[in-house]
Order: C-alpha cells, then structure tokens, then sequence
C-alpha cells in the first residue's frame, strides 16, 4: 500500500519525516505483541514506557537510541535449566522492539524492577524554537541600512526628504550686469548722503 503525500508538500515544509513514518509503518503491517508494553503522558513534556520483561535481567536488554528511533532488545544469555518445562508460560525469548521518537526527544533514563522495565522519556524543546515577546520602542524609528541621516549628510549633499537639514548657504554679494556688487551700490549711496 502506497500513499500519495503531494498534497501535503504544496503546502507544507519539513514534513519529511511524516513520509519516512508513514512507509516504516506499512513495511511492518502485522506489529509483535511480545512483550507487552504501555505508552504514559505523565507529565506536559514527560512520557513513560513500560515493558513487561519477565526473565529479563539488566545485561539481557540493550537500549540504543538512533536516528530518532528507540530500539529495545533483549537477548537471552543464560543456558537453558537442567530442568524439564512441562509448560512454558513465562516467553523468555529474543525481542527488538523500535519505536519512533518525535523530534527533540531525550530518553532520559531506564529502570528495571519486578520484571517491568521503564524507560523516561522527555520533550525538551531548544531556546531557539520557544516563544520569545519582540520589545516594542517607541520614538525614533531606526533607519535602514544604508539610508543617509541628517548627521550622515555631508556638505554639498542633498537629500530631498532633508533639505531643512542641509548647510545652510553664505549670502555673499552678488554681482549686477554693470559688474558691480550691492555692497558697491550701498557704499556709493552713502557717500552721496
């Protein structure tokens, strides 16, 4: 079975993975049932997995963590008894469980007791993808890279937006068509006077 995931990714981004689960899922249609096994939210970001593993000690199960899977596995060490089962109820055979484990999930430890192992499982989400509150300032805005500021602006510059800012022009004499200046005119008047 085959799954058409394109409506997905036109409007999605990063959901690899949901593919990738999807496939392993349907390869493996039929899962184990041994050993049992239960799956607890105890806390908001903490999980628990327990495994009923009766017969199992400490060195018989190895626990590896790859690839965003958890592989449980347990192997049978010791020799068989020298004595004669008439009834095997207790299924003390070799097991490998895997489980799918979501990003930024740490196992955190695991604990054997009374033939249940438990494994803590946590959620721990990166300073980058928490929710962060953006400062809001109020007064002036800062300017865009490369934008020119009146204290930016040097003499001879304009800038249309800051024409009030810029030097301010020495009002020398100037010249009329006779060639004089209005400062002559000013002199010549008052020596008329």
């Amino acid at each position: 079975m085959s799954y058409d995931f394109a409506p997905l990714f036109r409007s999605a981004i990063g959901f690899d993975r949901l593919a990738q689960l999807v496939d392993t899922a349907a390869q493996n249609p039929v899962s184990p049932s041994y050993p049992p096994y239960n799956i607890e939210k105890v806390a908001e970001s903490r999980y628990m997995l327990t495994m009923a593993v009766a017969g199992f000690g400490p060195d018989d199960i190895e626990l590896t963590v790859q690839d965003n899977t958890l592989v449980v596995a347990g192997r049978v060490t010791g020799g068989q008894p020298d004595r004669e089962i008439l009834y095997r109820g207790i299924a003390r055979r070799a097991f490998e469980r895997r489980f799918v484990l979501a990003d930024h999930i740490v196992v955190e430890n695991a604990n054997l007791d009374n033939g249940l192992l438990c494994i803590a499982v946590r959620h721990v989400v990166p300073e980058a993808l928490k929710p962060r509150r953006i400062p809001i300032s109020s007064g002036t805005a800062t300017p865009a890279p490369g934008a020119q500021t009146p204290d930016t602006l040097t003499p001879g510059s304009t800038d249309e937006g800051n024409a009030a800012t810029a030097a301010p022009q020495s009002h020398a004499p100037f010249a009329s068509a006779s060639g004089t200046t209005t400062a002559d005119h000013a002199g010549a008047s008052r020596q008329a006077a």
